[in-house]
This record gives structure tokens, C-alpha cells and sequence, in this order.
């Protein structure tokens, strides 16, 4: 069997499939931090701005939650899944853009801007980090909401990281097996590797994926965020999104999910 390689983010019906399980989830929690911390204007802003929408799967269930729900993407194979899940739904709008640099539609603001699941570490810079970070602020009603998730580095790990897991949708299965290489600590990246092996039709191919990833550790992640003074955390948490088990910011654990609310009344 040959395998191909292929951006993942080009095949976003297999990468959707792959991240669903979590979206009801992360829907929920995003609800749930909005009623708990969001204060002034943006507690009555039931619109939510998410950072490389990707297939759009978060921002569908926002929607049927009773939000409007924006998304942007550099990827355009993406946005054309996005646009195609979202089409029958209104109060929507997606576009393309980069984290670092992106703007959002004239006078559009927020109750809640979040990016999870490590997109966050595609930003390479602490120059780019910043700006993306400071971006998010600006597109938020005073009072608004970050939520901003992301994997911690163990950068006293010598070996390789693994990851499987399968799921399926309307008999198309997808294998996903990801590789992490030990970061480099001088220049705070780290090489990820994901493979997916789909079947569909009777027929199994396979695809993968190589990119760098910027690193974080607690303080790391704590310095950027003292970039950003207008800013403030005000909750941490893990990837089992729940809200009635906060965490400390630290290194003893690797999935982080920080809270950051905009300052202002």
C-alpha cells in the first residue's frame, strides 16, 4: 500500500472525522466558560470567533446552540468544507487568514474568540505568538473571553511521543497515528508526524503529514501571556473540559486550556 504525501488539512472530511468525537465537548465548554467568566457587554454577546475553523465542526454545533458563529482558515480546502457544513444555517461568516495576521470583518466583536487543540503551536515566533494572541484581545467585546488550548513540552523527554486512535462515519474509517519528536530547546520546536490510514469503498490508502510545532512550557506559555496585558487569566483547565475540575498552571500535566479575559468593563 503507498503512501502519499499529503497535507491533512487538504483532506478535511478525514481530519473531520477524526477530531469529531471531542466537539460536543468542547461546545459545551465553551458555553460553560462564557457564562462563568465573561463579564460587561460580552456576557450578552452570544458570538463566538473561532481561530483556523478548520472544517468547520465547532462552529456547526455553536450555531445550533443558538450563537453566530465566525471562523477564518489558511487552509482553503477547509474554508470550502466549512462553507459547504454551514450553508444552511445562517448567522455565520468564514474567511480566509493567518493567526498572526488576521483581521476580522468591520466592526465585528465577540463574547468569545478560542483556539484549541494546539493550533496555537503552528505560529512559530514569540513575535507571532504575541501579535496572534493580541489579535484575538482586539476582536473581543471588553469583558470577552480567550480560550486558548494547547499541548506542553516535557523538554526533559529523550524519546519519541505516540498517538493512535480510530474513528468512523458513514463507513469511512480513519486510523490516526501520530509521531513527536524530543523538542529542541533552542529553538523551541518540535517535529510532528501524523499518518492516517483510511478505508473507504474497500479501498485503504494511506496519507502523511510532517510539520514543525512551536513549544511551550508553563512559563513559556506564562511569559506570552504577560505580553498581552490587556489580558488577564482567569481560569485553567485540561482537555477533559470540565469546568469543576480547574487546574494550576504547571508542567506536571500536558494539556493545557487557559482562559484569558479582555480587560475593560
Amino acid at each position: 500500500m503507498a503512501r502519499e504525501q499529503r497535507d491533512w488539512y487538504d483532506t478535511p472530511l478525514y481530519y473531520d472525522i477524526i477530531f469529531d468525537a471531542d466537539t460536543l465537548k468542547e461546545a459545551a465548554f465553551l458555553e460553560g466558560v462564557w457564562e462563568r467568566f465573561a463579564t460587561g457587554k460580552a456576557r450578552k454577546m452570544k458570538r463566538v470567533l473561532e481561530a483556523a475553523c478548520g472544517s468547520g465542526r465547532v462552529m456547526g454545533e455553536m450555531l445550533k446552540r443558538g450563537w453566530e458563529a465566525d471562523g477564518f482558515d489558511l487552509n482553503a480546502s477547509m474554508l470550502e468544507h466549512a462553507r459547504k457544513r454551514l450553508k444552511r444555517r445562517d448567522k455565520w461568516k468564514v474567511w480566509q487568514g493567518d493567526l498572526a495576521g488576521f483581521e476580522v470583518p468591520k466592526g465585528r466583536r465577540y463574547g468569545v474568540v478560542h483556539c484549541l487543540v494546539s493550533t496555537f503551536k503552528y505560529v512559530l515566533s514569540e513575535a507571532e505568538a504575541v501579535a496572534a494572541l493580541r489579535r484575538m484581545g482586539e476582536s473581543l467585546l471588553p469583558g470577552g473571553v480567550v480560550v486558548l488550548g494547547l499541548h506542553l513540552t516535557d523538554y526533559g523527554r529523550k524519546g519519541c511521543e505516540h498517538e493512535r486512535w480510530v474513528e468512523e462515519r458513514d463507513g469511512v474509517e480513519v486510523v490516526c497515528n501520530t509521531r513527536t519528536w524530543p523538542a529542541e530547546r533552542r529553538t523551541r520546536l518540535e517535529r510532528v508526524r501524523a499518518r492516517l490510514k483510511v478505508t473507504e469503498g474497500g479501498v485503504t490508502r494511506e496519507q502523511e503529514t510532517v510539520w514543525d510545532f512551536r513549544t511551550y512550557g508553563a512559563g513559556q506559555l506564562r511569559a506570552l501571556v504577560g505580553a498581552v496585558p490587556e489580558l488577564e487569566r482567569v481560569g485553567c483547565f485540561d482537555f477533559q473540559y470540565d469546568l469543576s475540575a480547574p487546574r494550576r498552571l504547571d508542567d506536571g500535566y500536558a494539556d493545557v486550556i487557559l482562559v484569558l479575559r479582555k480587560v475593560g468593563v
